[in-house]
């Protein structure tokens, strides 16, 4: 056939660049968003007064919520493309959706520089999350059809674009906490960075065009789809009564010579050959007709499974859980800990169990045992939520040092990576080459299910390690008594709380007659409530009420407002020391 011999050269890679850039840019929201928790929680974390007498530090999830807001439009958006992808031209949903994300982008660079209250700042940020991610799921399902039309290398090039995404994001951010800017300096870099990185993914692909190698790709569908109407109208009109017989590879075998089947004998050519070709591309049609959707999934349904199992145990944990682990080693390390032992060591371990599926392929596809091994992946769940996850009411820490950490979280992303691409890479292979197209489309629904459920679980697992409200804890305690061991604590309870209220509202009232600073009113109310602590501690001790103290300690953290880690925390934000 014409146009398939003859394609030109990818000169100095310029295409495999152009989509790696492509790949890279499709999961810069994602990733710069998750990489930054630290910076919304730290503009998040303010307080806000109950029952008009105790002040409590407000949660507001950012995690969970971020990272379900990310996954639903890629679930709203795979079943929505047919209707989508039909009405709007590639040049329109690809180039228009990397304009909208760069300017959500800046948007959020701006914004680093707007103050804002607490509650204004999390539903605008969620709003950009939104959109921001939903552009990206059009970019991701537009492009993933572009690259489709390459040789397969491409696709491989692209999909490394977007493993590296995370790694991308990372290093970003270590820069930007390495630096010696302040914080709203430091994170209004990190945000322009994906500003760039859209600019060059949209230079990319406003590139494509114009090289000859990507252009002839580009074209050769339609061109081909042509070529083989033409040849087939050619070759079948030599023949009067031929038969085509549609194979499940989709090739066709000719009866026009002489060693064909006794029954297909040799005729002379008639009037009617067109007509009769015509009628044979129907057959030949009919009998390549593609299986529908249910029987596709009846062959995929393990393979549809692993992946969205996969990526629910990866989301329900990451990073909803996994960035709130403190570090075991306090003083500047604290400062790079979250974003080298969390977010790189996964990025970087992701992408090389994605890529090592290039070289090992086990379990082999018909295995029992590979979906056995993705089920067997459940147990990362508990093991990170057993790492050093503050705040924590109920469970302990069996893996407070760091390289333990590190070494669960190598292991869980290495076989994230690994699974998901054996996953979608074996489903294809299950179905006949004319169902494959079905089979790809039905996995990347499955593959945003399973985000989507990870994302979801996220909110029950880190209320379950977080424990019951400790608001309503206390509240239960202090007036209601409910707990044996504790009831003999409620006067002492009850009087060191008093005690510290009405020491701050003297404290507020000499301040405020005095003129003096609203620092040392700060650090005089937080010495008071720290002695109140300790002195409460003390009866809890005197009552040899051990085990009462474990429960109740940390709701008593956040009646009093400061104990330990919280007053740290607090010393850290009137220092200004640099919370990206």
């Amino acid at each position: 056939m014409k146009g398939r011999t003859d394609a030109p050269q990818d000169r100095a890679c310029l295409v495999g660049v152009c989509f790696f850039f492509l790949g890279l840019g499709t999961l810069l929201p994602w990733n710069f968003f998750m990489t930054a928790s630290l910076y919304f929680q730290g503009r998040l974390n303010s307080t806000e007064l109950r029952n008009g007498t105790v002040v409590v530090l407000k949660e507001y999830y950012f995690n969970n919520w971020m990272t379900l807001l990310s996954q639903l439009p890629l679930l709203v958006f795979t079943l929505l493309n047919s209707i989508l992808y039909q009405r709007m031209s590639a040049m329109m949903r690809i180039a228009g959706s990397l304009v909208f994300i760069l300017l959500l982008f800046i948007f959020t660079a701006v914004l680093v520089k707007v103050p804002m209250e607490a509650d204004h700042f999390f539903s605008v940020t969620m709003a950009t999350i939104w959109f921001i991610n939903s552009f990206g799921a059009v970019l991701q399902g537009s492009l993933f059809g572009l690259v489709g039309l390459l040789p397969q290398k491409y696709s491989t090039i692209f999909m490394s674009g977007q493993g590296l995404a995370g790694t991308f994001a990372a290093i970003a951010m270590l820069l930007a906490i390495a630096s010696d800017a302040d914080s709203e300096t430091a994170a209004l870099g990190y945000f322009i960075t994906p500003c760039v990185g859209t600019l060059v993914t949209l230079f990319s692909y406003l590139l494509l065009p114009r090289l000859e190698f990507a252009q002839y790709y580009l074209n050769k569908g339609s061109k081909y789809e042509a070529d083989t109407t033409d040849e087939l109208l050619k070759e079948r009109s030599t023949v009067e009564n031929g038969k085509l017989n549609g194979h499940a590879n989709g090739t066709v075998t000719s009866n026009a010579t002489k060693d064909s089947s006794a029954a297909e004998a040799e005729v002379e050519p008639s009037p009617d050959g067109p007509k009769q070709a015509f009628l044979s591309m129907e057959q030949v049609e009919k009998g390549q007709a593609k299986a529908s959707v249910l029987e596709v999934f009846k062959k995929i349904w393990v393979m549809a499974f692993c992946i969205t199992f996969v990526f629910t145990v990866t989301l329900s944990v990451f990073p909803a859980v996994t960035a709130d682990v403190k570090t075991s080693f306090p003083g500047k390390w604290e400062r790079f800990f979250i974003s080298v032992c969390c977010f790189l060591i996964f990025n970087i371990n992701d992408w090389f169990g994605r890529t090592i599926t290039t070289l090992i392929r086990w379990p082999r596809k018909e295995s029992r045992l590979f979906p056995a091994l993705v089920v067997s992946r459940v147990v990362f769940i508990p093991l990170l939520m057993l790492c050093n996850v503050q705040s924590r009411s109920f469970l302990p820490v069996y893996f407070s040092h760091d390289a333990a950490f590190s070494v669960i979280m190598s292991l869980f992303s290495l076989s994230s990576g690994y699974f998901v691409c054996l996953s979608m890479s074996y489903a294809p292979q299950l179905v006949e080459p004319k169902d494959a197209e079905t089979a790809g489309a039905l996995m990347t629904f499955f593959l945003a299910l399973g985000l989507s459920i990870g994302a979801a679980l996220s909110f029950p697992l880190r209320a379950l390690h977080h424990g019951v409200s400790c608001h309503l804890l206390v509240k239960r305690l202090v007036l209601q008594g409910s707990i044996p061991p504790l009831r003999k604590l409620n006067a002492n309870l009850f009087k060191n709380v008093t005690q510290v209220q009405r020491e701050e509202k003297s404290i507020e009232e000499e301040e405020e007659s005095d003129s003096s600073s609203e620092g040392d009113k700060k650090r005089k109310t937080d010495e008071v409530q720290v002695v109140a602590v300790e002195e409460l501690a003390d009866h809890i001790s005197a009552e040899g009420e051990g085990d009462a103290a474990v429960v109740f300690s940390p709701a008593l953290d956040v009646l009093i407002g400061t104990a330990g880690r919280e007053r740290d925390l607090w010393a850290t934000r009137r220092h200004k020391t640099i919370t990206v």
